[in-house]
């Protein structure tokens, strides 16, 4: 047996048109050739299974192996083997079915992976690293002469007989001056690592040493030996394939701990597993999620029949979800995922609504199954929670009876609850029920003290989402406004019928307003005179809530970038009412008025955080000479 021919295509520049749009990262040619491997192992236990082959399987384990001396990477399997026709039909037709339609659809295209498994082309992915790809092979089939093909990266390609004399296929990469960096053990290790690690047929990549149990030494004690052992990369029936009865929870994390060596124990986990309208299976966990959730993502591992693809999953996995840990496995995912293909795939928009179902029917099961424990975690997966309900509005219907609102004592309420707790109180002249809230409950302390002697109750809302889930919250609880606690003084924040008359006169108040404008001197601030009560402090510093909104929303990158570079401007609220502001008026010199006047703003700024440096220095010196 001799032949030499060509590839059936009618163009020439196929080759040159892979390489260049084929794969971006060139690693990927290990993922392709090992899961070819592995289907031809997994079809000839399947015809075993069917009695459709009836010979010894023998050992099916894959061998992955280098020679740097000789430039080549070795894959050898024991699955069906190929008949040189066989050659022929997948090697040099199928692959190239439809191969003028390629050249001509995506040679311009920009995005590799949209070609990817279109055109079988999986295969001379090989190509990419190798200057020569050898295939020795012989069948299953009774009778079968093994056959060896050779391609040296053009369209031209020979069969001829081979020497294999065992059933499967070896594929040789005699591997090109461009890519020698792949003909390291640690460099194939690594992406043996990362692409093959629970595919479902041992892998075997050289051997490693291991210590044994070697009788016993003269004190009785074990003694131990090194021996080498087949290095074997992977673990054939990862947890995912597996029932959830079948596991217990020590499996989950165990598993955890091998996918994220350096993490805490997660939360709690779901298991995927459907089959119908799609095939999905996987194991998401709940990390705990630290308040700087960006360096979070990335952390969910999507597979196609065991098979790693990637951990861009956007598309897949709804975004507030990818603070999830864990893997999902889907044969019906395009095999070579880009986002691109994937927006057009109708399969992957049914799996992210069905995540998102199944993530929220499991957060709704855990509150009803045992509030104390989820109200103990609350403070870790509240973070993605919140974000669900303002990026998914499937999720937020669900998630309105297990999100939790915490107040400044620590108390958690779910949405329904904390609006019946406030409305008959924290309802204003106009029907708003207007929730206050705290983002730093000890700099804010004075304003949360104020709110409580008029039994008002205010949240925290201390998460880094937290000002986008107020806007939400605005939105969709109907009337009800929600009003930072340093927003203006308290009676303002929730104004009601029987509000404080200002005791002062007309002249007394535009005095007063002089005196302080003059000890301020600063554009920051506006000063106004009003009535408040008698117990509530002489001055009181604050910040415009809606302004105050903008700022905090910038800070977090919502598209208000504007009012982040806006300069602050404060509200300075003088308590006709107080007897300080009666002692400023008294003062006998307008050095004393303004020293007073100054001693009171100050105090304001001081319980507000905002007073510092030179300010701070001189507010003690003249806090001592008052004394």
């Amino acid at each position: 047996m001799q032949e030499k021919g060509t590839i059936s295509i009618h163009t020439e520049n196929i080759f040159p048109i892979i390489k260049k749009f084929l794969y971006s990262d060139h690693e990927i040619f290990i993922r392709e050739l090992v899961s070819n491997a592995v289907d031809a192992t997994q079809k000839i236990k399947r015809l075993a299974t069917l009695g459709q082959y009836t010979g010894e399987l023998g050992d099916t384990t894959i061998e992955v192996a280098f020679d740097k001396d000789k430039k080549t990477i070795t894959i050898t399997d024991k699955g069906l083997g190929m008949t040189a026709e066989e050659i022929k039909k997948y090697i040099n037709q199928i692959a190239f079915s439809g191969a003028t339609e390629f050249v001509e659809k995506f040679k311009d295209a920009k995005d590799a992976n949209e070609i990817i498994g279109k055109f079988g082309l999986g295969f001379y992915s090989a190509f990419m690293v190798a200057k020569t790809v050898e295939i020795n092979t012989l069948s299953y089939q009774e009778g079968a002469q093994a056959a060896k093909w050779t391609c040296d990266g053009s369209t031209e390609f020979e069969i001829s007989e081979g020497d294999r004399k065992e059933r499967g296929t070896e594929i040789t990469l005699h591997i090109n001056d461009d890519s020698e960096e792949f003909l390291d053990k640690w460099k194939l290790q690594g992406i043996l690592d990362k692409y093959c690690k629970f595919l479902p047929v041992p892998i075997k990549f050289g051997t490693k040493t291991e210590s044994v149990e070697d009788g016993v030494d003269d004190k009785g004690e074990k003694k131990w030996k090194s021996v080498d052992v087949d290095n074997i990369i992977n673990t054939t029936s990862p947890i995912w394939t597996k029932s959830p009865s079948d596991l217990k929870d020590e499996d989950y994390l165990a598993f955890y701990k091998e996918l994220y060596p350096m993490s805490e124990d997660p939360l709690f986990w779901i298991h995927l597993n459907v089959d119908y309208p799609f095939n999905l299976t996987g194991v998401l966990y709940f990390p705990k999620v630290k308040n700087d959730f960006e360096f979070q993502k990335n952390k969910i591992k999507l597979f196609s029949r065991q098979v790693f693809i990637t951990d861009e999953v956007k598309d897949i996995v709804p975004e507030f979800l990818m603070l999830l840990h864990g893997v999902i496995d889907s044969p019906d995912i395009p095999l070579n995922v880009s986002r691109s293909f994937l927006q057009a795939d109708g399969n992957v928009k049914k799996i992210n609504n069905y995540i998102t179902k199944k993530v929220a029917d499991k957060l709704g099961e855990l509150f009803k199954k045992d509030r104390k424990v989820y109200e103990e975690k609350w403070n870790d997966i509240g973070l993605f929670v919140k974000y669900g309900m303002i990026s998914e509005d499937k999720f937020a219907e669900k998630g309105k009876d297990f999100t939790l609102l915490k107040n400044t004592k620590g108390e958690l309420f779910t949405l329904p609850e904390y609006k019946e707790k406030v409305s008959a109180i924290q309802t204003d002249k106009d029907g708003n029920t207007i929730y206050l809230y705290a983002t730093d409950a000890d700099k804010q302390d004075a304003f949360i003290q104020s709110a409580g002697k008029k039994d008002y109750d205010v949240l925290l809302m201390d998460s880094p989402i937290d000002s986008h889930f107020i806007q939400h919250l605005e939105t969709k609880e109907e009337k009800t406004q929600m009003k930072r606690v340093d927003a203006d003084v308290v009676d303002k924040l929730i104004q009601k019928e029987d509000s404080y008359e200002n005791l002062l006169t007309e002249e007394q108040s535009k005095k007063v307003k002089e005196i302080f404008e003059k000890a301020i001197n600063s554009q920051t601030y506006s000063v106004a005179v009003e009535g408040l009560s008698p117990e509530e402090l002489p001055v009181t510093v604050t910040m415009d809530e809606f302004m105050r909104r903008m700022k905090d929303m910038a800070q977090m990158g919502g598209g208000m970038s504007f009012y982040g570079a806006m300069p602050d401007n404060y509200k300075v609220a003088i308590n006709g009412n107080h007897p300080v502001i009666d002692k400023v008026l008294k003062a006998t010199s307008e050095e004393d008025q303004t020293k007073l006047a100054k001693q009171a703003f100050d105090l304001a700024l001081l319980s507000q955080g905002l007073l510092k440096g030179k300010d701070l220095t001189e507010f003690v010196k003249r806090s001592v000479e008052l004394i």
